[in-house]
């Protein structure tokens, strides 16, 4: 799900994290304006009321805006080095500790959100948008920016186009890209969606807690490539033991 690269990936392995990652999203998106009544897994809106501030001369107000637009850079600016950094020193800890970082991000806003609501509910917004930038950033760089998560906007427009050029393109190649293609987003808008309605149900039983979903989800995907990684190395050994005594 994670390990895998560049073209090194396939579908099911884009599907696979697609699923994980927009749900978190999702979950952190509906989490995150529940508790403070701001959006927090993208920046779009964030740099229109940015500009209004501005124009009212309420720099103060714009401030804190652009600090929201900011930390979203931050953490796909940070995601981006730490991946390049691991990536020449350990490979296979390249996603494992961006995917760390956010679940304790997540984490600590879950278990200390209820103080930090009262106290400083801006700080809430700047580390969710960060640990989505994060996020966002890990997954387009895994997926070769075939897989982004964190908002919807760009995956309604290409959804919109694709399903449009299946009226007109017929050679078998072509369609059989469109529906991956299609396949995929619709994925990824799928699971964002049930991962705001689990927000939505549990935030008013749990409150910020219910980002503790969201870090048990991820732990889960680290825990499945760990399994899976162990498991093909396991049969990888089995098969040179097999080739060695059939040689012999």
């Amino acid at each position: 799900m994670f390990k895998h690269h560049g073209n090194k990936r396939n579908l099911r392995h884009n599907l696979k994290i697609a699923s994980l990652l927009s749900f978190v999203a999702g979950l952190v998106n509906v989490a995150g304006f529940l508790a403070v009544q701001k959006l927090t897994t993208n920046v779009t809106g964030h740099f229109a009321f940015f500009v209004d501030e501005i124009f009212k001369l309420n720099f103060k107000q714009g401030f804190i805006y652009f600090l929201y637009i900011f930390f979203f850079f931050l953490g796909s600016f940070f995601s981006s080095l730490l991946v390049e950094f691991l990536l020449r020193r350990n490979e296979k800890y390249s996603y494992v500790i961006p995917t760390a970082i956010e679940s304790i991000i997540l984490f600590g806003i879950a278990v200390f959100g209820k103080h930090l609501i009262i106290q400083n509910p801006d700080f809430i917004a700047y580390s969710l948008l960060f640990a989505m930038g994060l996020q966002n950033s890990l997954v387009t760089k895994i997926s070769n920016a075939t897989v982004r998560t964190t908002h919807l906007t760009g995956l309604f427009t290409d959804l919109g186009i694709e399903l449009s050029q299946l009226f007109f393109y017929h050679e078998d190649s072509f369609r059989k890209k469109l529906f991956v293609s299609i396949k995929l987003r619709i994925t990824i808008i799928s699971f964002f969606f049930i991962g705001g309605i689990t927000g939505g149900i549990f935030y008013s039983n749990v409150g910020l807690r219910v980002l503790l979903i969201g870090v048990m989800a991820l732990l889960l995907g680290l825990l499945y490539d760990r399994i899976r990684f162990n498991a093909f190395l396991l049969q990888r050994k089995y098969r040179r033991r097999i080739v060695q005594f059939k040689s012999k």
